[in-house]
């Protein structure tokens, strides 16, 4: 049962990294996209992409802590008394984010229009970046059982910086994918090159910073690296593949399967993670077993999982196959 539990959680981190990092990566290219005239059009495709649902992309944060703290209370407060300042950093960036998006539609002088948008812009790389940092912490075995660890020592390490900037440029690359696919159905053709010459330049960044990482893992956190080039190896050439395929799809100027490649690369590195770090929810010293919560605990957990699965999937598809169809608007 602890489990299944975890895989419910794991289920929710791969939907926030997809459809959450989709709209970091965003706000990452409103932040490249130039001066007011030159990145008005960008911005403007942004802004009718995500508009309709960023909100929902987030509830997936939500479902995460929810079910980290009910299902593994010892590794959430492990996690929370060690890696509060990325945890502080991710949730500024995600109140600033949504502020700075929100006024900016109703920002009526320019000065206030760029104010309000770079808010929106670097806080969508702030973000990513904690998270990504809080998966290096986790996963090389810097936060301890008790909690309590070093505040800065923990994350600030080359693997936390490795997660983070992997997190960026991931975030970026997925972004810059489906706006290209968005522009052509709008029938845009210079919005969709240039959304896909920049997809093609985050998806060799995203190449890069993984062949990097390598030999940071080897370094700083054998442990995971051995996992990874191991038991986790089909995942990893799988997410390679799906990567090749999809840079491949970009320079062929086809889309049919480019945003799912897109997305199968990115959660298959995601679930790489997953499978280097089982049984253990932090680094080698604390297992799902061990910190799992009370029997009973987990039954309601399951049961809120699937009521929630009935309940809530069927409109979050309704609103993305809406939003993917142009019928949604904001104003």
């Amino acid at each position: 049962m602890q489990d299944t539990v975890a895989i419910l959680l794991f289920v929710g981190v791969v939907a926030y990294a997809l459809l959450g990092g989709a709209d970091f990566g965003a706000g990452f290219w409103d932040l490249t996209a130039g001066g007011a005239d030159r990145g008005r059009r960008p911005r403007h495709l942004i802004d009718t992409s995500i508009g309709p649902v960023w909100e929902a992309n987030h509830t997936w944060l939500i479902y995460c802590l929810v079910i980290l703290w009910s299902g593994f209370p010892t590794a959430f407060t492990a996690i929370t008394t060690t890696l509060y300042l990325p945890l502080v950093f991710a949730a500024l960036g995600i109140v600033l984010r949504g502020s700075g998006f929100a006024f900016r539609h109703n920002a009526l002088r320019t000065p206030e229009q760029r104010l309000y948008g770079a808010v929106f812009a670097l806080s969508s790389v702030l973000t990513p970046y904690s998270f990504g940092a809080i998966a290096g912490a986790i996963a090389s075995g810097r936060v301890p059982t008790g909690g309590n660890g070093n505040a800065l020592t923990s994350w600030n390490h080359p693997t936390s910086h490795l997660g983070g900037v992997l997190a960026v440029v991931v975030c970026a690359y997925l972004a810059a994918v489906y706006l290209h696919v968005e522009a052509r159905r709008a029938g845009d053709t210079a919005l969709a090159r240039y959304f896909r010459d920049r997809g093609l330049a985050a998806g060799a960044a995203a190449g890069a910073v993984s062949v990097a990482g390598v030999f940071v893992l080897h370094s700083d956190a054998k442990r995971l690296f051995h996992d990874l080039s191991h038991v986790a190896l089909p995942l990893v050439i799988g997410a390679a593949v799906c990567g090749v395929a999809c840079i491949l799809l970009l320079l062929t100027h086809r889309t049919v399967l480019l945003r799912q490649t897109a997305a199968a690369a990115v959660a298959l590195v995601v679930c790489g993670w997953g499978v280097a770090q089982y049984p253990y929810l932090l680094g080698t010293h604390l297992t799902i077993d061990e910190g799992a919560s009370p029997r009973a605990t987990l039954q309601v957990l399951i049961v809120v999982a699937c009521v929630a699965g009935v309940t809530v999937l069927p409109s979050l598809v309704l609103l993305f196959r809406l939003a993917g169809r142009g019928r949604l608007t904001i104003h």
